[in-house]
């Protein structure tokens, strides 16, 4: 008698362990920014084209891009595979762990996709650092077909129902007139000064913000010369609240702090979104219990159900996804020295034993948490029915 699918999926991720962890240092080892990870994209297609998935390059018109497709069943499960750096600390953020899982989960899958009905879709999503490619590829119908999402994050701890903040970016521009700082500085009109009075605007505002609610942002323009009165001046800020209604609201409240610096002035300002918002991840019940007790069986301690919610938090584009599908985004632990993410010390544990083991146990418990799912007619039911709406 054949194996359960359960034992199986796991099977082909011990069985493809070395090409798995090889994945994760090569993309380490190469690091590439968000929209320019051409090298990374090919790399995390490779071992499924061999697989005999079939591979549709630049969805939604982006080049990092790609979208591989196995099998034919009628529940179809998304994974995404991010591997976009960080500028100057590389993998800090472990993104070469996440591609890495997520092609050891989709191998896994391909296994049993017959036996399971199952249509297993791995999808290269570029930019999650900055651009939000899985928005773009939401809003070009890339996840049309698909039923549920599931990928995973490193982090410094096991968290199966992983929760983030919404996000929205802006860049402000101040537009003056340049004069002689000496000679004529009544005839100037200082963008510099704008960004000045914006950011005292911003430091008084953070006494009012709501619980959850964050700011921070960096002058990327203030001028070229100390004796020439600056016309342009520029800002980015990044704004955070717990959900959308929330961030809308912040992002109100920091417009009239931008607007403050151009009024005090006498400087023009233009506010534009540097990129996509991000939504709040909304992870599925079932599939994170699922997951929780994944992590158990393998020895992991996740973080207690009842302070998940309690954690400190960053933004991802996947909150998006999971806000019209059920998803998951679990974080998975590496042991990083006390390093948290976005430190250097944690590019240098995404290539630690504990990485490597972290790309292993997280293909195992994606690929099981998926069989589980396609194995439980009432939850398979579930999530289709919740495709056949959002579909109509």
């Amino acid at each position: 008698m054949p194996a359960a699918p359960s034992a199986r999926v796991q099977d082909v991720v011990n069985q493809r362990r070395s090409d798995l962890v090889e994945l994760s240092h090569s993309l380490h080892a190469e690091p590439e920014l968000s929209f320019a990870e051409h090298r990374s994209c090919a790399k995390t297609q490779a071992l499924v084209a061999e697989r005999g998935f079939q591979i549709s390059p630049a969805p939604a018109d982006l080049d990092t891009a790609f979208r591989a497709q196995f099998g034919s069943g009628p529940l179809v499960i998304g994974i995404c595979a991010e591997y976009d750096a960080l500028p100057g600390i590389g993998h800090a953020c472990g993104h070469n762990i996440i591609a890495a899982a997520a092609v050891g989960t989709a191998l896994a899958l391909a296994e049993v996709a017959d036996e399971l009905g199952l249509t297993v879709v791995l999808l290269g999503t570029p930019a999650e650092e900055a651009g939000g490619g899985k928005v773009l590829m939401l809003e070009a119908g890339v996840f049309d077909d698909i039923a549920a999402t599931v990928m995973l994050h490193p982090g410094p701890l096991d968290i199966a129902a992983a929760r983030s903040l919404a996000l929205a970016e802006a860049k402000i521009c101040y537009t003056g007139r340049e004069s002689h700082a000496a000679v004529a500085p009544h005839l100037g009109l200082n963008a510099a000064d704008a960004v000045t009075i914006a950011q005292v605007a911003i430091g008084l505002l953070r006494q009012q913000l709501e619980p959850g609610q964050l700011v921070h942002g960096i002058v990327t323009d203030g001028g070229q010369a100390a004796n020439i009165i600056p016309a342009h001046a520029e800002l980015r800020y990044t704004m955070r609240a717990t959900d959308s209604e929330s961030l809308r609201a912040l992002e109100s409240r920091m417009a009239g702090c931008f607007a403050a610096g151009a009024v005090g002035t006498g400087c023009e300002h233009v506010v534009t979104e540097s990129a996509p918002a991000y939504a709040e991840l909304r992870p599925d019940g079932w599939l994170a219990n699922t997951l929780r007790a994944e992590m158990m069986r393998l020895g992991r301690a996740p973080v207690p159900a009842e302070i998940e919610a309690s954690l400190p938090l960053g933004s991802t584009d996947m909150g998006n996804v999971t806000q019209l599908m059920p998803g998951i985004h679990p974080i998975v632990g590496v042991e990083a020295g006390g390093a948290s993410l976005h430190q250097p010390g944690f590019a240098a544990a995404a290539v630690s034993e504990s990485a490597d083991l972290a790309v292993l146990e997280g293909s195992v418990m994606l690929a099981r948490t998926v069989v589980a799912l396609a194995e439980n007619k009432a939850e398979r039911d579930r999530v289709l029915e919740l495709w056949q709406r959002r579909a109509s």
